[in-house]
């Protein structure tokens, strides 16, 4: 069920909480969102997921052979990291004058600024 509020935008910093490239504890797997797939609440982070697959040389590709792309992981599975405290957090949403604001739940300070 695709939700149309997304707390996740493209250029925000998020790490990965569950699947094969999850964040331990001695090892944070950090990386940026490219994109946000609203439709699947899926996003595609930078570096993360990453997908083999085989392509034949073309017009498009110069090279073939054997690429690598980031896939898309599922909105549950990354946590935004907050730039203020750098620590990977929560997201609550307010309304001021119209707009909507998001804010970390652990330090109350403005994401987006």
């Amino acid at each position: 069920m695709a939700s149309s509020k997304m707390k996740i935008k493209t250029g925000d910093e998020v790490i990965v909480v569950a699947g094969k490239d999850r964040s331990t504890k001695g090892h944070m797997r950090r990386g940026k969102v490219i994109s946000v797939l609203t439709g699947d609440d899926r996003v595609i982070v930078d570096g993360m997921n990453m997908i083999k697959k085989a392509v034949r040389q073309s017009q498009k590709v110069r090279q073939g052979g054997i690429i690598e792309t980031p896939g898309p992981l599922h909105i549950s599975n990354v946590m935004l990291v907050c730039p203020s405290c750098d620590a990977p957090t929560r997201v609550a949403i307010q309304r001021k004058d119209g707009r909507r604001a998001r804010y970390c739940k652990k330090c109350r300070k403005a994401i987006d600024d």
